[in-house]
């Protein structure tokens, strides 16, 4: 369960929700967050800093640049989590 917490923590921020959201189309860079979001590169980092520690978003380095994007399974895992503590096993449509 607190891996949970610390998931709808890190989701709990609207800066964060707009990163996640950044995220879903493809990877991005800080620099390109920044841009993309009218945000400073250092909340950027800070924000992501705490995606990255609950699991939701992972880095990869290419060349200079760190591209981040969803972790896909963690995502889904959390997803199923939700459904399960909710007792959504019981209507397949959600």
């Amino acid at each position: 369960m607190e891996e949970m917490v610390q998931v709808f923590k890190a989701l709990s921020s609207e800066q964060r929700m707009r990163i996640v959201e950044a995220l879903k189309e493809k990877p991005l860079c800080v620099n390109a967050l920044a841009t993309r979001l009218g945000m400073r590169q250092s909340a950027v980092s800070q924000h992501l800093r705490i995606l990255r520690a609950a699991g939701l978003v992972k880095g990869e380095k290419q060349g200079y640049w760190v591209h981040y994007s969803l972790d896909g399974q963690k995502l889904e895992r959390s997803l199923q989590y939700i459904k399960e503590f909710l007792g959504f096993d019981n209507f397949p449509g959600i």
